[in-house]
């Protein structure tokens, strides 16, 4: 089996003036005290290791002392703004701030600290993408999980999402430290395959989603979250919207062909189609106008635009995506097509 990779960071698109108003309209788009600029005022940065002394991507941000308490004040708001009506919480505050240079956003970190019991959380602060705004939206609506961002001016914030790195699930398997349903997580996986296509989400490399394990009663239940969406509608091939065809899914790949059938796979993707198409109906309002606001927007450029429509055009037998412009009319063309709309 050949697998995909990507060799390149995609272009930023800005927030449109319609994608502005959907985001306002539906309250997305709240005032915040400050922007993502203003977090790279920094004067350091010290270098993270994990729990085995080995560095990882992330940078611990240091900031002049008369900064910070003006700071630390801001992102507490924004924190309270995130998982609340804004109300004031006295006894929360800021535990750190970590800064990652890899990767499309490059996100700042936040850490917040319950002073009460001790307890903490995260959220992330990242420069503005209306690719991501688009690949969030379209994961609140067709996924089973529901994602809690703010948009502001330049600047997203974007609640954290719980679960196990992928990659690093599967060094815990390997290494034999945590034990599998194998059934159980080649179905999930084989949905969220699925999923990714028909809402056609790139990029699902095993560290741009998290499992996530719930202990139902005397067996593990998992889901497969997609913690990344920069590659929202982007790429010109059509298997880089399939987790499957990337090398670093191997595991899981490897682990469905040895549990499962091909026709229970089928059985699989024929539930999550369902699926798909019951959100659809029940928010149909709200998602066409999201699709009409992309088919509108220019979020990748036309060679993508040209090679993406013609390959889904082949694959699906359909005359559906040969007069497709934009790579929201092929999304939209995708999801009736593969969901029978």
């Amino acid at each position: 089996m050949k697998f995909n990779h990507i060799e390149y960071k995609k272009p930023f698109f800005k927030i449109g003036k319609e994608l502005n108003n959907y985001l306002i309209k539906y309250s997305r788009s709240l005032e915040i005290p400050l922007q993502y600029d203003d977090l790279l005022r920094y004067s350091n940065l010290i270098p993270l290791e994990n729990e085995k002394g080995t560095p990882t991507l992330w940078n611990r941000v240091i900031y002049n002392s008369n900064e910070m308490d003006d700071l630390y004040t801001k992102l507490v708001d924004i924190y309270r703004l995130l998982i609340s009506d804004g109300s004031k919480i006295s006894h929360l505050t800021v535990d750190g701030i970590d800064f990652c240079s890899y990767g499309n956003s490059k996100p700042f970190r936040i850490k917040i600290l319950n002073q009460l019991n001790d307890n903490y959380d995260y959220y992330y602060i990242k420069r503005a993408d209306a690719s991501r705004v688009y690949g969030l939206e379209l994961e609140h609506h067709f996924s089973p999980n529901k994602i809690n961002y703010i948009y502001f001016q330049e600047t997203l914030i974007e609640e954290h999402i719980v679960g196990i790195p992928g990659d690093q699930f599967i060094e815990e398997v390997q290494s034999k430290k945590i034990e599998i349903n194998k059934v159980r997580l080649s179905k999930e996986f084989a949905k969220f395959n699925q999923r990714c296509f028909i809402r056609l989400l790139g990029d699902m490399r095993a560290y741009n989603y998290v499992i996530v394990v719930t202990q139902d009663f005397d067996q593990i239940q998992y889901r497969v979250r997609a913690i990344d969406f920069d590659q929202q509608s982007y790429e010109g091939r059509s298997r880089m919207y399939l987790p499957q065809f990337y090398k670093e899914n191997s595991f899981y790949v490897q682990l469905i062909q040895s549990a499962i059938s091909l026709e229970t796979i089928e059985q699989y993707q024929n539930e999550e189609k369902s699926l798909l198409k019951k959100r659809y109906f029940n928010e149909k309002y709200q998602i066409d106008y999201l699709i009409d606001v992309m088919k509108k927007d220019r979020i990748s450029n036309d060679s993508n635009i040209k090679n993406l429509k013609m390959e889904l055009g082949k694959f699906h037998g359909s005359s559906k995506f040969k007069n497709c412009k934009s790579m929201g009319e092929i999304l939209e063309a995708n999801i009736h097509t593969m969901l029978g709309l």
